[in-house]
């Protein structure tokens, strides 16, 4: 029994330097046991912010008649008389694009009796493109005197995104770097490269707002007024930068 004595005092001896000890943090390994190294996955987002260039606009002729032949006829003399109207303001034909044409029969409904057929109804709409939006006023106005009476919506736009998203993705790109400077100097690392980089986002062109139709030709008025405002171009970026001690 004496000569396990030393033994069991050296073993209490090694349990308490080995408690004494300060722990050190290992790197996380897979089963193949590659060190994985650490890394910050961090987004952020450039806006570029400008005015519109351009402006889509749909505009129609809606006519009725006794006859599918006669609304037709009424209506192409309208529509022809809507589209040189828009080229005098300066369209071309590359600007103005039929967008639907029907032609629609008209009941009268009269409870317990078969409908009865009153006439016909034409449809014909145009989405024109204008490039110059001091001219969209204008180019409103001589629509509904030429005789216009139905306008479906207007879409401010841009008719090349491409120097406002390249801005956005210098903006986003400079925001992602301070964030990952950032992040690093607060939690004790240092930036060794990065691993990953994407993006989502970039300009998408206005979803048409609702304008009224108009259907009174005036003589003489002011031009209608088109206010541009300002549109918004945003880049997304996602990035995965590896840090270490």
């Amino acid at each position: 029994m004496s000569a396990l004595r030393p033994l069991t005092a050296l073993a209490a001896v090694l349990a308490l330097s080995a408690a004494a000890a300060p722990a050190v943090a290992q790197a996380p390994v897979t089963s193949t046991g590659v060190q994985v190294p650490t890394t910050f996955s961090l987004s952020a987002y450039g806006e570029t912010r400008l005015p519109p260039d351009q402006a889509t606009i749909n505009l129609g002729v809606q006519t009725e008649a006794a006859t599918a032949g006669e609304a037709l006829r009424a209506n192409a003399t309208k529509m022809t008389a809507v589209i040189a109207s828009l080229k005098r303001g300066g369209l071309t034909d590359r600007d103005i694009q039929t967008s639907n044409l029907s032609i629609n029969p008209q009941y009268v409904y009269v409870e317990n009796q078969p409908p009865r057929l009153t006439g016909y109804q034409v449809s014909n709409q145009v989405v024109i493109t204008v490039r110059d939006l001091k001219s969209l006023g204008p180019a409103i106005d001589a629509s509904v005197n030429a005789g216009a009476n139905n306008a479906g919506g207007i879409s401010l736009g841009l008719s090349d995104p491409s120097k406002a998203e390249d801005a956005a993705r210098l903006d986003a790109v400079k925001t992602l770097n301070a964030k990952a400077e950032l992040y690093a100097r607060a939690t004790g690392y240092r930036i060794v490269r990065l691993v990953t980089l994407s993006e989502g986002g970039g300009y998408t062109p206005p979803s048409p707002m609702p304008i009224m139709a108009m259907a009174v030709k005036r003589e003489a008025f002011d031009s209608t007024p088109v206010a541009g405002g300002e549109l918004r171009v945003r880049i997304d970026v996602n990035a995965v930068y590896e840090v270490a001690r």
